[in-house]
This record gives C-alpha cells, structure tokens and sequence, in this order.
C-alpha cells in the first residue's frame, strides 16, 4: 500500500462526512443577493510586524474571482449536489484564478540547502459551490491547475524585484518540477449571536475544513470571534487557505457594516505538495510538521457594496528546523458589487 493512501482515504472520509454534519438548528433560508461580486486579494509574508522577515515560505498569494447572484447561474447538477450534500440554502457560485509562491529561507543559493523549504508556485483555478443559510455557509470547491515551472513563479518574484530595484531569488533554478494539481475541498461555518457589547454585535464563527488532493490533504477546525455592526453581511474575510477563510460571498445588511476579528485553528497534516515535492518524481523537498497552529486579526469594513480586509496571520513552524519565529503574513482584499 502507498504510505500516502491510509492519510488519503481518512480525509476523503472527512470530506464526505463534513457535509452531512447537520446544523445545530433549523434555520430559515437565507434572502437573496441580486448583485455578482469581484473580488481581488493579495496575500504577503512582508506585510509584517517583523521588518527583517522578508520573502521565504508561504511568500505570496495572489487571485482574482467572481462570485454569482444569489441562486443564479448554478447549473443545475451543482444545484443538486449542494442539495444532497447541505439541505436547503441560498446558492451562489463562484470561479477563482489564484497563484501561490513558496520560497526558501535562503535565496542566495541557486542549488537548494537540504532541509530548506523548497521554492514552487502553484496556478490553480477554482470553482466553488457557496450555500448559505442564516446560520451556516457551506462551500464545496474543486481546484485544478498545475505547480513547477509552467505555474511561473520565478518569473513574477524576480520581475517585480526588478521594477522595485531588489536582487533576484536565485533558488527558483531548483524548484518542485512540473506537476498537474488539484484539490477537492469541503468547509462549513456555523454562525453563533453572542449578544451586543457596549451596543455592538458579536459573535462566533466555528469553523471545520477538510482538503483531499494532490496540493493538500489536511483537515482544519477552528473559530473567529468578531465584534462590530453588520455582522450578518457575511461568514468573516476571505483568506488564501489553509486558514479561517470566510470566503467571497457579502450582502448589504446595513449602508456601513463593520467589525474586528481575531480567529485561531489548527491543521492537521498528511501531505503538502508544497513542501513534501512532487508526487511521482524525485526533486527537493523538506521534512513537513504533521501539525500546524494559526493565529490571525483584523477587520473589514462594507459600504456601498465593496467590502475591504485586512487579516494579520502568525503561523506555527511548517517545516523542521524553520527558522525565524512564528510565520507572518499579511492579507488584504477588495470585494466590490455589480
């Protein structure tokens, strides 16, 4: 048997049995959202409290998706599938182009020091199943593309290096090769009212994700806390995942909505592509931690229907021997309304 398979067949079990967990209460559905959405994020390891962190690791995440009106354009097999899978709720879908980049601690060196993080990039398109109810978001995902050097990595670092006048990062010579990717991914949040505070909403956000693919196979679980006005106007900020990520998908509730956040999870780890290298040759690769903690704050703010993000990630060491504390990242997004 593959030393992968026992690891791959847990999480495809979790990734079925996340849909039929059912909601803790029985919500009515939720209204209609009449308007498309665009949504564009970047997301930087040097948008830090640390100024001498820089470019290594998860370096950056960039995308750009459309999310559908409420209930419309959802083919009508993917309208089944979220009826089999989640009962009734509003349906949105949503298609995302995204790239990540991965890089060593030490870029200096064009052949990879044992043990260092391998550099790779991964180009991937998204489509997504987001079904609401008042209570829950449920998001079913299927990612396809490809990592190595066709997903161009090296070619974007080292060309905005160039513009910002910035060395380039040599170890792109010796990155994961050429590989198709994908990912099946599950995820539901659950939305508990806490009351108001000094006249403000709160409320909390438990949150469960399991990912099977040749990107990831991991299962995630986690809760954000967020105080403000306007809450019901969406599931928290979207980050580039693994991490609490609450997607694409707002409303208008109120003319301005706002609120402030602080999240934290954990992962559970069977395979990373990103780091584990390829997955039928030989190539650089690290030794992965199986477990990964999280901590991220922030806020967003939603007025005349663009929301704006802001999310802070402190990340526990991914691989063995990772240097320089706990990993940051700094996340911003721009959703606006058509």
């Amino acid at each position: 048997m593959h030393p992968r398979l026992p690891a791959v067949l847990l999480a495809g079990t979790a990734l079925l049995a996340c849909g039929a967990i059912p909601a803790m209460a029985q919500p009515a559905p939720a209204g209609p959202d009449n308007s498309s959405i665009w949504t564009i994020q970047e997301q930087n390891s040097t948008v830090t409290t640390n100024p001498h962190f820089g470019d290594h690791y998860f370096t950056n995440g960039l995308r750009v998706s459309w999310t559908s009106p409420s209930d419309k354009y959802v083919p009508g097999w993917v309208h089944d599938l979220g009826r089999a899978l989640y009962g009734p709720g509003t349906q949105r879908v949503s298609i995302n182009i995204g790239q990540n980049m991965y890089t060593a601690a030490n870029d200096t060196v064009i052949r990879l020091n044992p043990g260092d993080w391998p550099n790779s990039a991964q180009l991937l398109v998204t489509g997504s199943l987001i079904q609401d109810t008042p209570l829950t978001r449920n998001t079913f995902a299927v990612s396809l593309g490809v990592t190595g050097p066709m997903a161009q990595g090296g070619q974007l670092q080292n060309g905005f290096h160039d513009l910002i006048g910035q060395g380039h990062n040599h170890g792109w010579s010796d990155q994961i090769h050429n590989e198709p990717a994908f990912e099946i991914l599950n995820e539901r949040i659950y939305r508990y009212e806490m009351g108001k505070v000094l006249g403000l909403e709160t409320d909390a956000l438990p949150e469960l994700t399991v990912g099977l693919g040749n990107v990831r196979v991991y299962a995630q679980t986690g809760a954000t806390f967020r105080i403000g006005q306007g809450l019901l106007s969406d599931y928290g900020v979207p980050i580039v995942r693994p991490g609490l990520s609450g997607g694409d998908a707002y409303k208008t509730v109120r003319p301005f909505a706002w609120y402030v956040f602080l999240g934290f999870d954990g992962q559970a780890v069977a395979h990373d592509m990103a780091i584990d290298g390829n997955t039928f040759q030989p190539g650089p690769s690290a030794k992965r931690q199986p477990f990964v903690g999280e901590f991220q704050l922030g806020f967003a703010l939603l007025w005349h229907g663009m929301r704006l993000t802001f999310a802070q990630q402190l990340q526990t060491a991914e691989i063995r021997h990772q240097k320089g504390g706990l990993h940051q990242m700094g996340s911003i997004s721009l959703g606006v309304k058509f």
